[in-house]
């Protein structure tokens, strides 16, 4: 489960997905799979949400890695990189973004 506070030095990937109502759902059971079948099993990997819009033409992912360069590997891999030709396929764009906590409210 994702842990949102500053003290810890997580690396925080936020994904942004531009889809259609027609493929959301479909890109939604990709996503699913993967976290459930293989990136929730990396190591490193803490935990994720996924979101969509109320017209279901985003979906927005927040993932927790114990360190970068875990993330970057979990990318590397022959699975991850034949899972997101397939999320590709079912998109507009997907753009994973880094980020560190500056604050919390």
């Amino acid at each position: 489960m994702p842990t949102i506070q500053t003290s810890n030095e997580y690396q925080t990937v936020l994904t942004t997905f531009e889809t259609t109502p027609g493929t959301c759902q479909d890109l939604l059971d990709l996503l699913n799979d993967a976290y459930a079948v293989f990136i929730s099993k990396q190591p490193g990997f803490i935990g994720a949400g996924l979101h969509v819009n109320d017209a279901q033409t985003r979906i927005a992912n927040y993932s927790q890695w114990e360190k970068r360069e875990d993330f970057q590997a979990m990318l590397r891999t022959d699975e991850m990189r034949r899972r997101n030709r397939e999320i590709n396929d079912l998109c507009k764009s997907f753009e994973p973004v880094m980020y560190e906590l500056a604050a919390t409210f």
